[in-house]
């Protein structure tokens, strides 16, 4: 057999194994793929209704006749944001609860992680995971009632403990003062144990070699944590930042929707550009407006995530997303 056939065959076997390698490859990637363009790519041609007057007409009520026989309006379903005299107040809760989240959501988890990291006993830390993750798996609907449970003002625990202590109870849903702390706790009590996992998962992986080197050259506790655990821990914690800024024009609408129980004297702190949008559809009717707005959140959170983004990559080119 000539040495030109042997060479065919080597890299014929070659180009096989590589085209199986591929293929096994795809097929991994084929599920998450396919979930990402039914439920995330081919709904995005919904956007055309932002624009439309969309109507559901009954003689073919199908999604495609609709648009097509919906009149175009142009930028007019944008305007309804901002033709209320509580354009202010939704976007002013929207931001401000955003970003005191981002901060929270970036301290606490952290803290948490690492002294999650420096328990002894690991039974202890997975039964502290465990319960701190817990939350995460609860809808705001049954975390309402727990809500509920504290501030009802005939039978709420905190209430009749107010009234055994001879103070004056609060009336918690008219009362609008305690409900910026109240919101943050629960978005706290919540989500930290989800940030949590990850930062201790990223904890987890710096090799124990450089803690070990740092307390031979007499690092105290403190001191490991800041010059070798947080700067491990930097790449993790812009990441999540980033997309944290991404999110900042969006509400969680569970929250600021089932937590206070739709109680209209707390709208003036319980308002956001989420719930606001919601009652705007479901009292008219209008479906473009919504989309709209939908819109219009999600092309700032794009700006908002390109601009950290720039800004990361200037200071420090690792820990960008792209």
């Amino acid at each position: 057999m000539s040495k030109a056939t042997t060479k065919q065959r080597k890299v014929s076997k070659t180009k096989s194994a590589k085209r199986k390698k591929t293929l096994m490859l795809l097929t991994m990637v084929a599920p998450g793929a396919i979930w990402l363009i039914l439920l995330r790519y081919i709904p995005m041609f919904g956007i055309v209704m932002a624009f439309q007057d969309y109507k559901i007409y009954t003689k073919n009520p199908t999604f495609i006749n609709n648009l097509r026989h919906s009149a175009f309006v142009g930028l007019k379903n944008f305007k309804f944001l901002f033709a209320t005299s509580d354009t202010w107040v939704m976007i002013r809760n929207t931001l401000a609860y955003n970003v005191v989240f981002i901060i929270l959501g970036l301290i606490i988890p952290v803290t948490f992680a690492i002294l999650l990291n420096e328990l002894t006993k690991k039974i202890n830390a997975k039964v502290y995971q465990t319960l701190m993750f817990f939350p995460y798996f609860l809808s705001w609907v049954v975390a309402s009632y727990f809500v509920q449970a504290f501030l009802d003002p005939t039978r709420g625990l905190l209430v009749n403990l107010m009234k055994s202590w001879g103070m004056v109870p609060i009336d918690f849903y008219n009362d609008t003062k305690p409900w910026p702390l109240i919101l943050t706790i629960c978005n706290i009590w919540k989500n930290t144990g989800y940030s949590t996992i990850l930062y201790l998962s990223a904890i987890t992986g710096i090799d124990s070699s450089q803690y070990e080197a740092a307390n031979i050259d007499g690092a105290s506790k403190w001191q490991q944590v800041l010059y070798v655990t947080l700067p491990h821990l930097k790449t993790m914690i812009i990441i999540l930042f980033i997309m944290n800024v991404g999110k900042i024009f969006n509400s969680d609408f569970g929250l600021f929707f089932n937590v206070p129980l739709q109680s209209g004297p707390l709208f003036p702190v319980t308002q956001t550009i989420d719930t606001y949008v919601y009652r705007a559809m479901m009292a008219t009717g209008n479906y473009g407006m919504s989309t709209a707005a939908g819109l219009l959140q999600n092309l700032i959170g794009f700006i908002c995530i390109m601009t950290a983004n720039t800004i990361v990559r200037k200071v420090d080119e690792d820990s960008s997303l792209f």
